[in-house]
């Protein structure tokens, strides 16, 4: 395998044939040994200690080779009206690599987001297909599953760990045009307290400064409307005072 120029500093180059990707140089070894088997999502998937992970499409969470580190393994696809016709194709390197720079870029700004260890694209004829690694977030489930927590204290933990990003998101003055229910993680720590970070960063933007208290609406907005949507769909306790709540942890000092 040769390098590649272009990769993050703390990654390595990937490129293998029809592969190019970028590899955290901590885990470069257990994860080239994980590629081995043709692409990562085919390791995460014929893998004996796979956990299935609801979302667009089924991504895994599993340890790597020879290795204590765990991880999820999502395969890239299209959403929207499209997607049934365009599917995992996409044109030139995919959306993985910007996936990777913004989460960094996240990162550096204080706003939790799992830790991309890896990203690999495949040539598919004139399109690529791609796979994105990220590190497992410990004790995890999406906001969606914690509204639906019979625990009144737990959901309303829920959403307080939720309007403290959202607080985040606005101090760094960052959008992010599809922020729903499933893309709002939520961690119990060990010794207790939830901490939530965002998922799917990959159409993420960063504003001026200046525009934090209108990204802040944005962001809530789209927040609010895919509560909305569960509420309709599913049943979902997201109603007037959870909306409350959540602009009073994202305005908490």
């Amino acid at each position: 395998m040769s390098a590649r120029a272009g990769v993050p500093e703390g990654y390595v180059a990937l490129e293998d044939g029809g592969t190019r990707g970028a590899l955290l140089a901590a885990l470069e070894q257990p994860l080239r040994a994980a590629i081995a088997s043709g692409t990562f999502y085919a390791y995460a998937e014929r893998h004996a200690e796979r956990r299935a992970l609801a979302g667009r499409g089924v991504a895994y969470a599993v340890p790597l080779p020879a290795c204590a580190a765990r991880v999820v393994v999502r395969h890239s696809r299209h959403g929207g009206v499209f997607a049934p016709v365009t599917g995992d194709l996409f044109l030139g390197d995919t959306r993985a690599p910007r996936e990777l720079a913004i989460a960094i870029a996240l990162t550096e700004r204080g706003v939790p987001t799992p830790e991309i260890v890896a990203y690999a694209t495949y040539a598919a004829g004139p399109f690529r297909r791609a796979d994105v690694v990220t590190r497992e977030v410990p004790r995890s489930r999406d906001l969606a599953a914690a509204l639906a927590d019979p625990d009144a204290a737990a959901r309303d933990e829920a959403v307080a760990a939720a309007g403290r990003l959202l607080a985040t998101l606005a101090a760094a003055s960052v959008y992010h045009p599809d922020l729903n229910l499933k893309n709002v993680l939520l961690s119990r720590a060990e010794g207790g307290g939830t901490k939530a970070y965002v998922l799917d960063v990959d159409r993420v933007h960063f504003h001026p400064a200046a525009e934090g208290a209108r990204v802040s609406e944005w962001n809530i907005a789209r927040l609010v409307r895919s509560g909305d949507k569960w509420r309709e769909q599913h049943g979902l306790p997201f109603e007037a005072r959870t909306v409350r709540a959540l602009r009073a942890a994202m305005e908490a000092p």
